[in-house]
């Protein structure tokens, strides 16, 4: 076998690549997600970009030991079906990893997208070599993953962290799950595009520029970020102890000097023999972390 190929869907972009054995990106494609279009619109899409991967490739659907596809959590991953009425509303409930395994007739393994995306460090990032790590996703929500002993954490059930409901403003807003003041409505990007509309500004981008350039009241939302990411920081590196804290995801993109410092604030008070070290997960691994997934199959 060549490799296996990955998928990395987002609500903002699908990410694409065909990885070789030892982990080299061969080809990589990054289309638009358009989550509010009906799934069969979207399903096509996916699979037209799989067939120009190949021939991008220059590979065969026989080449590859399977397709690994990261997703928004919620997701039955053992059934292969999107759930995630948030970031992907017009996907809910849709199964994807059996129709696109009879599509190229090789396996198809589905895995929430931090999970899918530490396991790809693991593998040939960041985290290769570690036994204990922890990985943040920071985009349209906010993921997190666990690596405990060299293995995937998982809990009851197969569940996996829900590292953006860690609840780091008990008295703020009320967030979509039920709860109060949690990591993703102050941190995601949504929230902060939420936060800049207040002050006349238009997306998470305009509002990380305009504070870079000292507008008080955008600082003073890059600000609640930075605060938010020290409180899940600092609670992580006490609940696991990692040997290393990663970050992913669009938001991160471009401000990691930002994160790392918020990181980096905490970790460096944790008491502890050993440092935590706070790095960044390199953008160019994104397509190959879900094809890792595939490998495990």
């Amino acid at each position: 076998m060549k490799g296996a190929i990955g998928i990395d869907i987002g609500g903002t972009k699908t990410a694409f690549g065909a990885v070789a054995a030892d982990g080299r990106i061969v080809a990589q494609r990054t289309i638009a997600t358009q989550p509010d279009d009906n799934f069969d619109a979207g399903f096509a899409r996916i699979a037209h970009e799989v067939e120009q991967l190949f021939m991008d490739a220059d590979w065969q659907p026989g080449d590859v030991s399977g397709i690994g596809v990261g997703c928004p959590d919620p997701a039955d991953t053992a059934r292969g079906i999107i759930k995630s009425v948030y970031t992907l509303p017009g996907w809910s409930n849709q199964e994807f990893a059996a129709p696109l395994s009879a599509r190229f007739n090789v396996p198809v393994r589905m895995e929430n997208d931090a999970n899918a995306a530490l396991l790809g460090e693991a593998f040939a990032g960041a985290a290769l070599g570690r036994k204990s790590a922890v990985m943040l996703t920071l985009g349209t929500g906010i993921g997190g993953a666990v690596l405990l002993d060299g293995r995937i954490y998982h809990g009851a059930g197969g569940a996996y962290p829900e590292i953006g409901h860690i609840a780091v403003q008990p008295d703020g807003a009320e967030c979509y799950c039920g709860r109060h003041g949690c990591y993703e409505i102050i941190a995601a990007g949504p929230a902060i595009a939420e936060a800049g509309a207040e002050i006349g500004l238009d997306g998470s981008e305009a509002v990380f520029t305009a504070a870079a350039a000292g507008e008080p009241k955008a600082a003073a939302i890059i600000d609640a970020v930075t605060a938010a990411t020290e409180v899940a920081v600092w609670s992580l590196l006490h609940i696991y102890l990692p040997e290393l804290i990663l970050f992913g995801g669009g938001i991160v993109d471009g401000h990691w000097p930002l994160f790392e410092a918020a990181a980096q604030k905490k970790s460096w008070r944790r008491r502890s023999s050993r440092a935590t070290k706070a790095s960044p997960s390199p953008a160019h691994r994104s397509a190959t972390t879900p094809a890792w997934s595939a490998r495990q199959a």
